[in-house]
């Protein structure tokens, strides 16, 4: 009786708030963030940005692991299976949690299930440029250019599959034209090439372009989001000739499935935390990426309609990795 009596009384202790739980002292110990890419990237100098901020703060260090290889599935894939204990967190992007689960026939994991959403904390600008051979300066004249050249226009791309493959078929699809796809091992080829004239057209992150765009050795034709970008807000949208094209690249931090609800409100708290400072947000813009703010049921949401989205659109257009 008096057995039951005391874990009762420590059942309610634990109700109230009155015992700490078992996340209480979290970390004790470094956290591992992977990223699915390789170093140097916009992804990598994110995660890199939010270990230095979160380390400060958490009194652990974050250590940045990159496991590139299979369009971000290695990396992605080794956290899915790790312990949902806050020890192995990822910065994924939208093309390896929306886009994959239809462009490859044997995915390691589920984009949605297998993972627990913290935060959604950056939207890279997506820009579509073309080499100045090309006579167009906006995105209806590049259309005319390239309808009286059906097939002979090349596009560059970091790969089947990749977000500028994705962005470029779209656009062949919306303004009823054929390009020619010629797809690179990574975006670092895609845009040298491109500056070389040896292909004529790229959709490419910001972080990618606007250099040589700065420089003259590419035009910027417009951006691929819904809205107008902030950091360039005299470039117009692909949407405003192509009405309802539409393709935002996200960057979000997530852990594997399964995560304790208080332990993901932490995380996000502090996250949301070290992106409104003005270091974090000068780095970032220099690079045309956004900072954003979200709760972790915002980003579950918004997760959930883009990997109904894209794959929808994947599969529409037939594009297909085995």
């Amino acid at each position: 009786m008096l057995d039951s009596l005391r874990k009762f009384f420590f059942v309610g202790l634990v109700l109230l708030g009155a015992v700490p739980t078992a996340y209480a002292a979290w970390p004790e110990k470094p956290i591992t963030l992977v990223v699915p890419w390789a170093a140097g990237g916009s992804t990598d100098i994110l995660a890199r940005l939010l270990s230095e901020q979160l380390s400060k703060v958490l009194g652990q260090p974050l250590v940045v692991e990159n496991r590139s290889g299979a369009s971000g599935n290695i990396g992605s894939s080794l956290v899915a299976k790790a312990k949902p204990d806050g020890y192995t967190l990822l910065v994924g992007s939208m093309s390896t949690h929306t886009m994959n689960q239809a462009l490859y026939s044997d995915m390691p994991f589920d984009g949605v299930k297998d993972f627990t959403p913290i935060a959604k904390v950056a939207l890279v600008t997506n820009t579509m440029v073309v080499n100045p051979s090309i006579p167009a300066n906006n995105v209806a004249e590049f259309i005319a250019y390239a309808k009286t050249r059906p097939g002979q226009i090349a596009y560059a791309s970091a790969g089947a599959g990749s977000t500028n493959h994705l962005s470029a078929a779209m656009f062949e699809k919306a303004a009823g034209i054929e390009m020619l796809h010629i797809p690179y091992r990574g975006g670092a080829p895609a845009v040298v090439d491109t500056v070389g004239d040896q292909t004529k057209l790229l959709f490419t992150a910001g972080t990618q372009s606007l250099p040589f765009v700065k420089d003259g050795k590419l035009k910027l034709m417009a951006v691929t989001e819904a809205q107008r970008s902030p950091m360039l807000p005299d470039v117009p949208t692909v949407a405003e000739t192509l009405p309802g094209y539409e393709l935002a690249v996200w960057y979000g931090v997530f852990g594997p499935a399964g995560m304790q609800p208080e332990l993901v409100a932490r995380l996000n708290a502090e996250i949301n935390k070290a992106l409104k400072r003005p270091e974090v947000i000068q780095k970032m813009e220099a690079m045309a990426v956004q900072v954003l703010e979200s709760t972790p049921e915002q980003f579950a949401a918004d997760l959930a309609l883009d990997a109904e989205k894209y794959s929808k659109i994947v599969r529409d257009l037939g594009i297909k990795i085995e």
